[in-house]
Protein backbone atom coordinates (compact mmCIF):
# COMPACT_ATOMS: atom_id res chain seq x y z
CA UNK A 1 0.00 0.00 0.00
CA UNK A 2 2.91 2.62 0.46
CA UNK A 3 3.35 2.53 -3.49
CA UNK A 4 0.21 5.19 -2.68
CA UNK A 5 2.58 7.96 -1.42
CA UNK A 6 4.73 7.64 -4.36
CA UNK A 7 2.62 7.64 -7.49
CA UNK A 8 1.47 11.51 -8.32
CA UNK A 9 3.18 11.62 -11.31
CA UNK A 10 1.19 8.72 -12.88
CA UNK A 11 -1.39 10.29 -11.45
CA UNK A 12 -1.59 12.96 -14.28
CA UNK A 13 -3.03 10.57 -17.57
CA UNK A 14 -5.29 8.87 -15.57
CA UNK A 15 -9.09 10.41 -15.58
CA UNK A 16 -11.04 9.13 -12.50
CA UNK A 17 -14.44 8.26 -12.67
CA UNK A 18 -14.63 9.90 -9.14
CA UNK A 19 -12.40 11.89 -7.52
CA UNK A 20 -13.43 12.55 -3.36
CA UNK A 21 -11.96 15.45 -1.71
CA UNK A 22 -12.00 14.55 2.40
CA UNK A 23 -11.16 11.56 4.10
CA UNK A 24 -13.88 11.09 6.60
CA UNK A 25 -16.45 9.16 7.56
CA UNK A 26 -18.68 10.39 4.82
CA UNK A 27 -15.77 10.51 1.76
CA UNK A 28 -14.46 7.02 2.88
CA UNK A 29 -17.90 5.37 2.92
CA UNK A 30 -18.47 7.20 -0.71
CA UNK A 31 -15.06 5.80 -1.96
CA UNK A 32 -15.64 2.06 -0.50
CA UNK A 33 -19.18 1.97 -1.98
CA UNK A 34 -17.84 3.79 -5.16
CA UNK A 35 -15.44 1.36 -5.90
CA UNK A 36 -17.30 -1.39 -5.12
CA UNK A 37 -19.46 -1.02 -7.72
CA UNK A 38 -16.36 -0.72 -10.38
CA UNK A 39 -15.53 3.08 -10.56
CA UNK A 40 -12.54 4.31 -10.92
CA UNK A 41 -12.13 6.46 -7.32
CA UNK A 42 -9.37 9.27 -5.97
CA UNK A 43 -9.42 9.88 -2.08
CA UNK A 44 -7.77 13.10 -1.25
CA UNK A 45 -7.31 13.68 2.59
CA UNK A 46 -5.36 16.35 3.56
CA UNK A 47 -4.05 15.49 6.65
CA UNK A 48 -4.25 12.07 8.25
CA UNK A 49 -7.47 9.67 7.54
CA UNK A 50 -10.40 10.77 10.55
CA UNK A 51 -7.73 13.99 11.11
CA UNK A 52 -10.85 15.86 12.48
CA UNK A 53 -14.46 15.67 12.92
CA UNK A 54 -14.40 11.87 12.21
CA UNK A 55 -12.19 10.88 15.37
CA UNK A 56 -13.87 13.62 17.71
CA UNK A 57 -17.37 12.02 18.14
CA UNK A 58 -19.14 10.81 21.24
CA UNK A 59 -18.01 6.92 19.81
CA UNK A 60 -21.68 6.33 19.46
CA UNK A 61 -23.82 4.27 16.77
CA UNK A 62 -27.26 5.22 17.71
CA UNK A 63 -30.61 6.29 16.99
CA UNK A 64 -30.31 9.90 18.58
CA UNK A 65 -33.09 9.37 21.26
CA UNK A 66 -33.19 12.91 22.07
CA UNK A 67 -34.17 14.10 18.05
CA UNK A 68 -37.34 12.55 18.69
CA UNK A 69 -37.85 16.22 20.80
CA UNK A 70 -37.17 17.74 17.26
CA UNK A 71 -39.57 15.78 15.21
CA UNK A 72 -36.37 13.95 13.38
CA UNK A 73 -38.60 10.88 12.65
CA UNK A 74 -36.75 9.79 9.60
CA UNK A 75 -33.43 10.22 10.79
CA UNK A 76 -34.11 8.71 13.73
CA UNK A 77 -35.81 5.60 11.80
CA UNK A 78 -32.80 5.72 9.20
CA UNK A 79 -30.11 5.45 12.34
CA UNK A 80 -32.12 2.43 14.23
CA UNK A 81 -32.07 0.40 10.95
CA UNK A 82 -28.43 1.71 10.43
CA UNK A 83 -27.51 0.62 13.91
CA UNK A 84 -27.65 -2.63 13.75
CA UNK A 85 -26.53 -3.10 9.50
CA UNK A 86 -23.36 -1.59 10.92
CA UNK A 87 -22.70 -4.38 14.03
CA UNK A 88 -23.18 -7.01 11.88
CA UNK A 89 -20.37 -5.57 9.45
CA UNK A 90 -17.67 -5.09 11.94
CA UNK A 91 -18.67 -6.62 15.68
CA UNK A 92 -14.76 -6.02 15.99
CA UNK A 93 -14.80 -2.37 16.20
CA UNK A 94 -18.51 -1.88 16.92
CA UNK A 95 -20.72 -3.59 19.68
CA UNK A 96 -23.82 -3.04 22.03
CA UNK A 97 -23.98 -0.91 24.26
CA UNK A 98 -26.45 -0.77 27.80
CA UNK A 99 -27.66 2.85 28.31
CA UNK A 100 -29.49 3.97 31.94
CA UNK A 101 -31.19 6.61 31.74
CA UNK A 102 -31.74 8.16 35.31
CA UNK A 103 -35.27 9.87 35.69
CA UNK A 104 -34.30 13.64 37.02
CA UNK A 105 -38.04 14.13 38.62
CA UNK A 106 -37.23 18.54 37.82
CA UNK A 107 -36.70 17.39 33.88
CA UNK A 108 -38.87 15.25 31.58
CA UNK A 109 -41.37 13.93 32.94
CA UNK A 110 -41.94 9.87 33.09
CA UNK A 111 -44.37 9.34 30.55
CA UNK A 112 -42.66 11.68 27.61
CA UNK A 113 -39.51 9.26 28.23
CA UNK A 114 -41.53 6.29 28.16
CA UNK A 115 -43.30 7.37 24.77
CA UNK A 116 -39.66 8.20 23.22
CA UNK A 117 -38.41 5.28 24.32
CA UNK A 118 -41.78 3.06 22.93
CA UNK A 119 -40.78 5.15 19.90
CA UNK A 120 -37.04 4.28 19.80
CA UNK A 121 -37.69 0.86 19.93
CA UNK A 122 -40.30 0.51 17.40
CA UNK A 123 -39.08 3.05 14.60
CA UNK A 124 -36.17 0.96 13.19
CA UNK A 125 -37.54 -2.45 13.29
CA UNK A 126 -34.99 -3.88 15.82
CA UNK A 127 -33.80 -7.19 15.64
CA UNK A 128 -30.75 -7.31 17.67
CA UNK A 129 -30.66 -5.24 20.65
CA UNK A 130 -32.55 -5.49 23.85
CA UNK A 131 -35.95 -3.31 23.98
CA UNK A 132 -35.81 -0.72 27.09
CA UNK A 133 -36.91 -0.95 30.26
CA UNK A 134 -38.24 0.15 33.27
CA UNK A 135 -36.05 -0.08 36.19
CA UNK A 136 -35.54 0.18 39.85
CA UNK A 137 -32.27 1.86 40.45
CA UNK A 138 -32.06 1.30 44.57
CA UNK A 139 -29.45 -1.62 45.74
CA UNK A 140 -28.85 -2.36 41.91
CA UNK A 141 -25.59 -1.66 39.85
CA UNK A 142 -27.09 0.80 37.96
CA UNK A 143 -27.67 2.80 41.08
CA UNK A 144 -24.86 1.76 43.12
CA UNK A 145 -22.55 5.15 41.76
CA UNK A 146 -25.53 7.77 41.67
CA UNK A 147 -26.78 9.93 44.35
CA UNK A 148 -29.57 8.58 46.89
CA UNK A 149 -31.89 10.85 44.80
CA UNK A 150 -32.36 9.25 41.79
CA UNK A 151 -34.37 5.98 42.46
CA UNK A 152 -36.68 5.07 39.10
CA UNK A 153 -34.75 5.22 35.12
CA UNK A 154 -34.67 3.44 32.15
CA UNK A 155 -32.39 1.31 30.14
CA UNK A 156 -32.01 0.89 26.37
CA UNK A 157 -29.73 0.27 23.86
CA UNK A 158 -27.22 1.31 21.27
CA UNK A 159 -23.58 0.40 20.09
CA UNK A 160 -20.32 1.69 20.78
CA UNK A 161 -17.95 2.39 17.83
CA UNK A 162 -14.17 2.84 17.51
CA UNK A 163 -15.20 6.08 15.25
CA UNK A 164 -11.54 6.90 13.82
CA UNK A 165 -11.04 2.90 13.11
CA UNK A 166 -14.50 2.61 11.04
CA UNK A 167 -12.84 5.76 8.57
CA UNK A 168 -9.70 2.84 8.27
CA UNK A 169 -11.50 0.00 7.69
CA UNK A 170 -14.00 2.03 5.12
CA UNK A 171 -10.94 3.50 3.22
CA UNK A 172 -8.90 -0.17 3.45
CA UNK A 173 -11.85 -1.65 1.50
CA UNK A 174 -12.36 1.19 -0.83
CA UNK A 175 -8.32 0.57 -1.68
CA UNK A 176 -8.54 -3.32 -1.86
CA UNK A 177 -11.49 -2.68 -4.67
CA UNK A 178 -9.13 -0.67 -6.39
CA UNK A 179 -9.44 3.03 -5.28
CA UNK A 180 -6.47 5.76 -4.73
CA UNK A 181 -6.01 7.29 -1.15
CA UNK A 182 -3.65 9.82 -1.04
CA UNK A 183 -3.51 11.54 2.14
CA UNK A 184 -1.26 14.39 3.37
CA UNK A 185 -2.28 15.80 0.01
CA UNK A 186 -4.20 19.25 -0.58
CA UNK A 187 -6.63 20.25 -3.08
CA UNK A 188 -5.86 23.47 -3.79
CA UNK A 189 -7.86 24.46 -7.09
CA UNK A 190 -10.87 22.61 -8.72
CA UNK A 191 -12.04 23.44 -11.73
CA UNK A 192 -14.02 22.74 -15.12
CA UNK A 193 -11.87 22.67 -17.67
CA UNK A 194 -12.83 21.37 -21.30
CA UNK A 195 -14.84 17.90 -20.65
CA UNK A 196 -13.05 16.84 -17.05
CA UNK A 197 -12.70 18.12 -13.74
CA UNK A 198 -9.31 19.64 -13.37
CA UNK A 199 -8.20 19.32 -9.73
CA UNK A 200 -4.58 20.85 -8.59
CA UNK A 201 -3.21 18.77 -5.64
CA UNK A 202 0.04 19.47 -3.79
CA UNK A 203 1.80 16.76 -1.29
CA UNK A 204 2.66 18.09 2.10
CA UNK A 205 5.26 15.88 2.25
CA UNK A 206 7.44 16.52 -1.02
CA UNK A 207 5.86 19.98 -1.63
CA UNK A 208 5.05 18.91 -5.03
CA UNK A 209 2.17 19.98 -7.43
CA UNK A 210 0.37 18.02 -9.78
CA UNK A 211 -2.95 17.60 -11.34
CA UNK A 212 -5.68 15.02 -11.39
CA UNK A 213 -8.60 14.83 -13.44
CA UNK A 214 -12.17 13.30 -12.72
CA UNK A 215 -15.83 13.02 -14.20
CA UNK A 216 -17.10 14.00 -10.91
CA UNK A 217 -15.51 15.61 -8.17
CA UNK A 218 -17.16 15.26 -4.80
CA UNK A 219 -17.13 17.40 -1.95
CA UNK A 220 -16.71 15.29 1.22
CA UNK A 221 -15.18 18.16 3.16
CA UNK A 222 -17.04 18.02 6.25
CA UNK A 223 -16.63 21.59 8.14
CA UNK A 224 -14.93 23.06 5.03
CA UNK A 225 -17.63 22.51 2.91
CA UNK A 226 -18.55 25.86 1.78
CA UNK A 227 -14.81 27.07 1.96
CA UNK A 228 -14.10 24.08 -0.86
CA UNK A 229 -16.77 25.39 -2.94
CA UNK A 230 -16.33 29.30 -2.81
CA UNK A 231 -12.78 28.83 -2.67
CA UNK A 232 -11.65 26.14 -4.49
CA UNK A 233 -13.82 25.25 -7.38
CA UNK A 234 -14.60 29.34 -7.11
CA UNK A 235 -18.56 28.60 -6.71
CA UNK A 236 -21.30 30.35 -5.25
CA UNK A 237 -22.67 28.76 -2.38
CA UNK A 238 -26.54 28.43 -2.12
CA UNK A 239 -26.53 26.43 1.18
CA UNK A 240 -24.78 26.78 4.46
CA UNK A 241 -23.03 24.88 7.36
CA UNK A 242 -23.74 26.01 11.13
CA UNK A 243 -20.16 24.74 12.80
CA UNK A 244 -20.89 23.42 16.43
CA UNK A 245 -17.98 22.51 18.93
CA UNK A 246 -18.30 19.02 20.53
CA UNK A 247 -16.05 18.52 23.50
CA UNK A 248 -15.10 15.37 25.01
CA UNK A 249 -13.10 14.94 28.89
CA UNK A 250 -11.58 11.39 29.70
CA UNK A 251 -11.60 10.39 33.43
CA UNK A 252 -10.56 7.74 35.79
CA UNK A 253 -13.47 5.25 35.70
CA UNK A 254 -16.16 6.74 37.61
CA UNK A 255 -18.32 3.12 38.07
CA UNK A 256 -18.16 -0.50 37.99
CA UNK A 257 -19.82 -2.22 34.85
CA UNK A 258 -19.85 -2.29 31.14
CA UNK A 259 -23.72 0.37 31.15
CA UNK A 260 -23.37 4.00 29.87
CA UNK A 261 -25.30 6.83 31.41
CA UNK A 262 -27.47 9.47 29.85
CA UNK A 263 -27.85 12.68 31.99
CA UNK A 264 -30.14 14.92 31.26
CA UNK A 265 -29.56 18.34 31.76
CA UNK A 266 -31.77 21.84 32.24
CA UNK A 267 -30.46 23.37 29.15
CA UNK A 268 -32.37 20.62 27.50
CA UNK A 269 -28.80 18.80 26.40
CA UNK A 270 -28.02 15.24 27.53
CA UNK A 271 -24.42 14.34 28.25
CA UNK A 272 -23.08 10.56 28.77
CA UNK A 273 -20.42 8.22 30.55
CA UNK A 274 -19.36 5.62 28.48
CA UNK A 275 -16.85 3.11 29.97
CA UNK A 276 -13.97 3.19 27.70
CA UNK A 277 -10.33 1.56 27.50
CA UNK A 278 -10.74 -0.28 30.22
CA UNK A 279 -9.86 2.14 33.20
CA UNK A 280 -11.68 5.35 32.10
CA UNK A 281 -15.09 7.09 31.33
CA UNK A 282 -15.79 8.86 28.48
CA UNK A 283 -17.76 11.94 29.22
CA UNK A 284 -19.39 14.33 26.89
CA UNK A 285 -20.60 16.52 24.74
CA UNK A 286 -21.04 20.01 24.77
CA UNK A 287 -22.36 21.82 21.47
CA UNK A 288 -21.14 25.30 21.22
CA UNK A 289 -21.84 27.01 18.14
CA UNK A 290 -18.33 28.37 16.70
CA UNK A 291 -17.42 30.33 13.34
CA UNK A 292 -15.06 28.73 10.51
CA UNK A 293 -11.68 30.25 12.20
CA UNK A 294 -11.55 27.68 14.47
CA UNK A 295 -11.52 24.83 11.38
CA UNK A 296 -8.42 22.75 12.45
CA UNK A 297 -8.07 23.56 15.91
CA UNK A 298 -11.22 23.10 18.20
CA UNK A 299 -10.17 23.00 21.73
CA UNK A 300 -11.63 22.41 24.93
CA UNK A 301 -12.29 25.02 26.74
CA UNK A 302 -11.86 25.62 30.69
CA UNK A 303 -15.36 26.49 30.68
CA UNK A 304 -16.85 23.34 28.56
CA UNK A 305 -14.65 20.76 31.50
CA UNK A 306 -15.99 22.38 34.09
CA UNK A 307 -19.59 22.11 32.68
CA UNK A 308 -18.88 18.40 32.19
CA UNK A 309 -17.66 17.89 35.69
CA UNK A 310 -20.75 19.80 36.95
CA UNK A 311 -23.12 17.72 35.14
CA UNK A 312 -21.85 14.54 36.27
CA UNK A 313 -21.06 15.61 39.35
CA UNK A 314 -24.61 16.57 39.91
CA UNK A 315 -25.57 12.45 39.26
CA UNK A 316 -22.74 10.64 40.51
CA UNK A 317 -22.27 10.08 44.40
CA UNK A 318 -18.19 10.69 42.67
CA UNK A 319 -17.35 14.22 42.43
CA UNK A 320 -15.02 15.26 39.59
CA UNK A 321 -12.97 18.44 38.47
CA UNK A 322 -10.61 19.27 35.81
CA UNK A 323 -8.02 18.16 37.81
CA UNK A 324 -9.03 14.57 37.14
CA UNK A 325 -9.14 15.14 33.49
CA UNK A 326 -6.68 12.95 32.35
CA UNK A 327 -7.21 13.78 28.42
CA UNK A 328 -10.27 15.42 26.61
CA UNK A 329 -10.89 16.64 22.62
CA UNK A 330 -13.02 18.10 20.73
CA UNK A 331 -14.42 18.23 17.20
CA UNK A 332 -16.18 20.71 14.83
CA UNK A 333 -19.56 19.37 13.91
CA UNK A 334 -20.78 20.69 9.86
CA UNK A 335 -24.38 20.74 10.77
CA UNK A 336 -26.92 21.89 8.06
CA UNK A 337 -28.13 25.48 8.70
CA UNK A 338 -31.90 25.06 9.20
CA UNK A 339 -32.17 27.96 11.18
CA UNK A 340 -32.23 26.85 14.45
CA UNK A 341 -31.41 29.64 17.04
CA UNK A 342 -29.86 26.69 19.57
CA UNK A 343 -27.22 25.11 18.26
CA UNK A 344 -28.83 21.29 20.37
CA UNK A 345 -31.75 21.60 17.71
CA UNK A 346 -30.40 21.95 14.48
CA UNK A 347 -30.77 18.98 12.57
CA UNK A 348 -28.14 15.78 12.18
CA UNK A 349 -29.89 15.29 8.93
CA UNK A 350 -27.43 15.93 5.84
CA UNK A 351 -28.41 17.60 2.61
CA UNK A 352 -26.61 16.46 -1.15
CA UNK A 353 -26.34 19.54 -3.06
CA UNK A 354 -25.50 18.53 -6.97
CA UNK A 355 -24.10 20.98 -8.83
CA UNK A 356 -24.11 19.86 -12.18
CA UNK A 357 -22.85 23.04 -14.56
CA UNK A 358 -21.99 21.77 -17.88
CA UNK A 359 -22.71 18.07 -17.38
CA UNK A 360 -19.76 18.07 -14.88
CA UNK A 361 -21.09 17.57 -11.33
CA UNK A 362 -19.97 18.76 -8.08
CA UNK A 363 -21.86 16.52 -5.84
CA UNK A 364 -21.52 18.84 -2.16
CA UNK A 365 -22.62 16.56 1.37
CA UNK A 366 -24.18 18.80 4.10
CA UNK A 367 -23.98 17.88 7.82
CA UNK A 368 -24.90 14.05 8.57
CA UNK A 369 -23.30 12.01 11.17
CA UNK A 370 -21.46 8.98 11.65
CA UNK A 371 -24.20 6.46 12.32
CA UNK A 372 -25.93 7.28 8.23
CA UNK A 373 -22.28 7.35 6.40
CA UNK A 374 -23.57 4.05 4.53
CA UNK A 375 -26.87 5.20 4.14
CA UNK A 376 -25.43 8.58 3.16
CA UNK A 377 -22.63 7.18 0.60
CA UNK A 378 -25.93 4.94 -1.14
CA UNK A 379 -28.10 8.28 -1.52
CA UNK A 380 -25.26 9.73 -3.25
CA UNK A 381 -24.62 7.02 -5.59
CA UNK A 382 -28.42 7.39 -6.45
CA UNK A 383 -27.74 10.70 -7.53
CA UNK A 384 -24.94 9.75 -9.39
CA UNK A 385 -26.75 6.91 -11.53
CA UNK A 386 -27.72 9.31 -14.12
CA UNK A 387 -24.17 9.97 -14.94
CA UNK A 388 -23.61 6.32 -14.93
CA UNK A 389 -26.36 4.34 -16.53
CA UNK A 390 -24.80 0.53 -15.43
CA UNK A 391 -23.48 1.56 -12.42
CA UNK A 392 -23.81 -1.60 -10.16
CA UNK A 393 -26.87 -1.70 -7.37
CA UNK A 394 -26.08 -1.20 -3.83
CA UNK A 395 -24.01 -3.64 -2.22
CA UNK A 396 -22.52 -2.50 1.46
CA UNK A 397 -25.59 -2.93 3.99
CA UNK A 398 -24.22 -6.89 3.34
CA UNK A 399 -20.52 -6.80 2.71
CA UNK A 400 -18.26 -6.93 5.96
CA UNK A 401 -15.80 -4.22 6.42
CA UNK A 402 -11.80 -5.24 6.68
CA UNK A 403 -11.29 -7.69 9.94
CA UNK A 404 -14.58 -8.28 10.87
CA UNK A 405 -15.51 -11.76 9.52
CA UNK A 406 -15.30 -13.16 12.69
CA UNK A 407 -17.66 -16.05 12.63
CA UNK A 408 -21.16 -15.64 14.42
CA UNK A 409 -19.86 -11.92 15.34
CA UNK A 410 -19.28 -13.72 18.71
CA UNK A 411 -16.02 -11.72 19.98
CA UNK A 412 -15.34 -14.11 22.66
CA UNK A 413 -15.10 -17.06 20.57
CA UNK A 414 -12.80 -14.86 18.71
CA UNK A 415 -10.95 -13.92 21.88
CA UNK A 416 -10.37 -18.06 22.52
CA UNK A 417 -9.59 -18.77 19.17
CA UNK A 418 -6.53 -15.97 18.75
CA UNK A 419 -5.43 -17.06 22.15
CA UNK A 420 -5.25 -20.30 21.05
CA UNK A 421 -3.60 -20.06 17.74
CA UNK A 422 -0.97 -17.50 19.10
CA UNK A 423 -0.97 -19.18 23.01
CA UNK A 424 2.83 -17.35 23.39
CA UNK A 425 1.27 -13.90 22.88
CA UNK A 426 -0.29 -12.16 25.88
CA UNK A 427 -3.65 -11.94 26.96
CA UNK A 428 -3.35 -7.94 27.31
CA UNK A 429 -2.50 -8.31 23.27
CA UNK A 430 -4.62 -10.73 22.12
CA UNK A 431 -7.33 -8.39 23.35
CA UNK A 432 -6.17 -5.27 21.93
CA UNK A 433 -5.69 -6.90 18.13
CA UNK A 434 -9.00 -8.38 18.25
CA UNK A 435 -10.56 -5.14 19.41
CA UNK A 436 -8.59 -2.94 16.37
CA UNK A 437 -7.79 -5.84 13.84
CA UNK A 438 -10.34 -8.60 14.30
CA UNK A 439 -8.87 -11.08 11.91
CA UNK A 440 -6.85 -8.64 10.10
CA UNK A 441 -4.90 -9.79 13.27
CA UNK A 442 -3.66 -12.92 11.34
CA UNK A 443 -2.30 -10.33 8.50
CA UNK A 444 -0.63 -8.74 10.99
CA UNK A 445 1.08 -11.46 12.73
CA UNK A 446 1.92 -13.15 9.66
CA UNK A 447 4.95 -15.41 9.79
CA UNK A 448 5.55 -14.91 13.34
CA UNK A 449 5.85 -17.56 15.75
CA UNK A 450 7.13 -16.13 18.74
CA UNK A 451 7.53 -13.13 20.66
CA UNK A 452 10.92 -12.49 19.55
CA UNK A 453 9.35 -12.35 15.96
CA UNK A 454 7.60 -9.30 16.91
CA UNK A 455 10.42 -6.74 16.47
CA UNK A 456 11.72 -4.22 19.09
CA UNK A 457 9.47 -3.65 21.96
CA UNK A 458 9.71 0.01 22.30
CA UNK A 459 7.91 -0.39 25.38
CA UNK A 460 4.44 -1.28 27.32
CA UNK A 461 4.07 -3.81 24.77
CA UNK A 462 4.14 -1.59 21.24
CA UNK A 463 6.03 -3.78 18.82
CA UNK A 464 7.60 -2.67 16.31
CA UNK A 465 6.14 -5.26 13.93
CA UNK A 466 2.27 -3.29 14.36
CA UNK A 467 4.11 -0.15 13.84
CA UNK A 468 5.31 -1.67 10.77
CA UNK A 469 1.85 -3.02 9.72
CA UNK A 470 0.56 0.27 10.63
CA UNK A 471 2.62 2.11 7.98
CA UNK A 472 2.69 -0.88 5.06
CA UNK A 473 -1.52 -1.02 5.23
CA UNK A 474 -3.16 2.13 6.82
CA UNK A 475 -1.58 5.10 6.02
CA UNK A 476 0.09 5.87 9.50
CA UNK A 477 2.59 8.49 9.43
CA UNK A 478 2.77 9.87 12.68
CA UNK A 479 3.09 9.13 16.57
CA UNK A 480 -0.17 10.75 16.57
CA UNK A 481 -1.62 8.52 13.65
CA UNK A 482 -0.53 5.75 15.76
CA UNK A 483 -1.08 6.77 19.42
CA UNK A 484 -5.08 8.29 18.74
CA UNK A 485 -6.30 7.46 15.37
CA UNK A 486 -5.03 3.62 14.34
CA UNK A 487 -5.44 3.17 18.30
CA UNK A 488 -5.82 4.67 21.99
CA UNK A 489 -2.45 3.80 23.17
CA UNK A 490 -2.40 7.61 24.01
CA UNK A 491 -4.25 6.96 26.88
CA UNK A 492 -1.66 3.84 28.10
CA UNK A 493 2.01 4.63 27.14
CA UNK A 494 4.56 6.39 29.21
CA UNK A 495 6.57 9.35 27.80
CA UNK A 496 9.64 7.46 27.15
CA UNK A 497 7.62 4.58 25.09
CA UNK A 498 6.84 7.41 23.07
CA UNK A 499 9.38 8.95 22.32
CA UNK A 500 11.10 5.59 21.21
CA UNK A 501 8.11 5.32 18.88
CA UNK A 502 9.49 8.49 17.70
CA UNK A 503 12.77 8.01 17.11
CA UNK A 504 11.88 4.95 15.22
CA UNK A 505 9.61 7.04 12.67
CA UNK A 506 11.94 9.10 12.16
CA UNK A 507 14.50 5.97 10.88
CA UNK A 508 11.97 4.09 9.24
CA UNK A 509 10.23 6.98 6.89
CA UNK A 510 12.99 9.60 6.05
Amino acid sequence: MSENFNQSHSLNSKIFDLVVIGGGINGTGIARDAAGRGLSVCLIEQNDLANFTSSSSTKLIHGGLRYLEYYEFRLVRESLIEREILLKLAPHIIWPLNFVLPHHKDLRPIWMIQLGLFLYDHLGGRKILPASKKVDLTNTIFGNALKSSFTKGFTYSDCWVDDARLVILNALDAYNKGAIIKTRTLCTKAERIHNNWSITLKDKLTQEYYTIKAKILINATGPWVTDFIENKANIKSDYHLRLTKGSHIIVPKLYDGQHAYILQNKDKRIVFTIPYEQNYTLIGTTDISVNKETLGQANVSQEEINYLCHIVSSYFKKVISADDVKWHYSGIRPLYDDAHKNASAVTRDYVLHLDNYHNLPLLSIFGGKITTYRKLSEHVMEKLKPFFPNLKSNWTAKSILPGGDIKEQNISKFFKKLSNDFLWLPESLIHRYARTYGTLTYQLLNNVSSIHDMGINLGDDLYTIEIDYLIKHEWAQTSEDILWRRTKLGLHINQKTKEKLDDYLKQKLN
